[in-house]
């Protein structure tokens, strides 16, 4: 997912084992002691960007889908181990060697509009985000589906896809080959049911306020215009799990200033705030710290299509090289985030032999390491390569104040290159992401968020074909070793996992981006806020059995 997937953005899964509950007040008491929970059940939350999208087969970022994991729901939820369990699924068997899923769905479960949930629901669902009229973004997620792929290419009927109503409350899924992660992509909700009704009524307009959406989840959407900087996340009195939803309500607000949000914390009217470089160092002993280490990364990347020298790889390397990120993460940000070693970050997952992280087993460390005599010697040699006696471009990058200082810092950086001139464009998130997607951009900070712990996760964003790779980078022998580990040696952990590394090792060498930090997500949290259930591999909140106690 960009963090837009940064969202932008997108399970071996033993890195799921880090999905912890927020770290506040131990969430041991069991829901159902009534004397345990606050008269006023409302939380107040922040967000640092604006919410770009309600439609689970358009949305692309990690707050869309933040939304949309709160307001929807599917065949499972993952649980506070980050395990799936049964949702709208009341039992799943597996066939076919793994390559067949035969799924009993919940009865009597109703929309907000009061239309009955069927299977049908998410056959509509799957269909609508895998057609090409859709251009969903996220749509090669499905592909494991059968004719998935195909169906995205305008090569087949819709009515192909590998996957049936085979009774109202009855699913079958048919893939193309066994996929281990699987049951973790249909805890996600791009994978979950849609209304059918609903989009018929709404067109184009279905998912871009909170009046043209309808929900099965938790909450329901409220109060969002589509632009507005703020929105409601009001308790769905038709879910079916209703009795375990404790929250009446949840107030989101926009804040882009760390130091607003922190104001507003202070003042009592939130009840959580991100927390910038200083406010990190000055509230370490606050009762109401929480740190949280998501994998979710920003990045550097060169668009090769709008400026030709950062075809030279000696050019991309010099960039590279004239970065030091331990003085990024350490003096400007100083919020706990990590300074990079490749582009798959901590906590994607471990080798099944040695159990060796995989960030440190495929780390390149010249590409990510600060030299900048190497560098300028790098682009000397390139730009005589290419031609160029000079480089004037623009980085593109969002308004939010973290964003800012990064790319002063980049600007000031790259401006130790002889020749090089860098000017910031800052636009605003949503915007900037509208930008990303059409490859309006000479350089841009991108960031992304797994949907999953597991490597291909990531390095898949940068096959050739990937709608999210618009830098004009190609590598065939990167295609090829993503083609195998995911389609020829899905039952082969180890020789998969190989592979993996070896792909991360040739995006890196030939420095396809530039990997920046890992960002740390560093909180306020009041500490009578229990029961939030955080995934630092997935969508980050799900408010489902969030209470406040006394």
């Amino acid at each position: 997912m960009h963090q837009k997937h940064a969202i932008y953005t997108i399970l071996t899964l033993s890195a799921l084992s880090l999905v912890t509950l927020a770290g506040c007040g131990n969430q041991s008491t069991a829901a159902g002691h009534s004397g345990q929970y606050a008269a006023n059940q409302v939380l107040n939350w922040t967000e640092s960007s604006d919410l770009a999208s309600a439609d689970l087969s358009k949305a692309t970022d990690t707050l869309s889908f933040t939304v949309l994991q709160n307001t929807q729901e599917g065949l499972y939820r993952l649980n506070s181990k980050g395990t799936p369990a049964n949702a709208l699924a009341t039992s799943t068997k597996l066939t076919d060697g793994g390559k067949t899923y035969t799924f009993n769905l919940r009865h009597g479960v109703k929309w907000s509009n009061g239309d009955p949930l069927t299977a049908k629901d998410f056959v509509y669902s799957w269909q609508r985000t895998v057609d090409p009229k859709t251009a969903s973004q996220d749509a090669f997620y499905l592909f494991p589906v059968k004719n998935a792929e195909a169906i995205n290419q305008g090569k087949q009927p819709l009515k192909n896809l590998g996957i049936k109503a085979t009774g109202k409350y009855k699913l079958t899924v048919s893939l193309t080959r066994p996929v281990s992660y699987f049951k973790k992509l249909l805890a996600w909700p791009l994978f979950y049911p849609i209304n059918q009704n609903a989009v018929n009524k709404y067109g184009k307009r279905y998912g871009t306020s909170s009046a043209t959406i309808v929900s099965d989840g938790p909450y329901r959407l409220t109060k969002w215009s589509g632009t507005s900087g703020t929105w409601t996340l009001a308790k769905n009195p038709t879910y079916w799990d209703k009795s375990h939803v404790h929250l009446t309500k949840i107030n989101e607000v926009v804040t882009k200033s760390p130091t607003t949000s922190y104001n507003l914390f202070n003042a009592q009217k939130t009840d959580e705030t991100l927390l910038s470089g200083q406010q990190v160092k000055n509230n370490l002993n606050n009762e109401n710290f929480v740190k949280r280490l998501p994998s979710g990364t920003q990045r550097l990347d060169l668009n090769t299509k709008k400026v030709p020298a950062f075809k030279n790889l000696d050019v991309r390397r010099a960039f590279s090289l004239a970065i030091n990120r331990q003085d990024l993460v350490k003096n400007v940000l100083q919020d706990g985030s990590v300074a990079s070693n490749g582009f798959v970050p901590s906590g994607m997952g471990n080798n099944p032999k040695t159990g060796q992280a995989f960030n440190q087993e495929a780390a390149v460390s010249s590409a990510t390491s600060y030299n900048l005599t190497q560098a300028k010697q790098l682009l000397a040699k390139g730009l005589k390569q290419t031609k160029d006696k000079s480089l004037d471009v623009t980085l593109s990058v969002s308004d939010t104040d973290s964003s800012k200082q990064t790319a002063e810092f980049l600007q000031s950086a790259l401006q130790k290159l002889p020749g090089v001139k860098i000017n910031i464009k800052t636009v605003p998130y949503v915007q900037l992401m509208t930008q990303q997607d059409n490859g309006d951009y000479d350089l841009t900070m991108s960031g992304w968020q797994s949907v999953f712990a597991d490597p291909i996760n990531f390095l898949e964003v940068f096959e050739s074909d990937s709608t999210f790779n618009t830098t004009g980078w190609k590598n065939s022998q990167f295609d090829q070793l993503l083609d195998h580990a995911e389609n020829r040696d899905g039952n082969q952990p180890n020789k998969r996992w190989s592979e993996l590394v070896q792909a991360e090792k040739v995006l890196m060498n030939d420095q396809g981006t530039i990997p920046l930090y890992q960002g740390a997500k560093s909180q306020l949290l009041r500490k009578n806020v229990k029961n939030i259930n955080y995934n630092p591999a997935g969508v980050p909140y799900d408010f489902k059995t969030t209470y406040i106690a006394k």
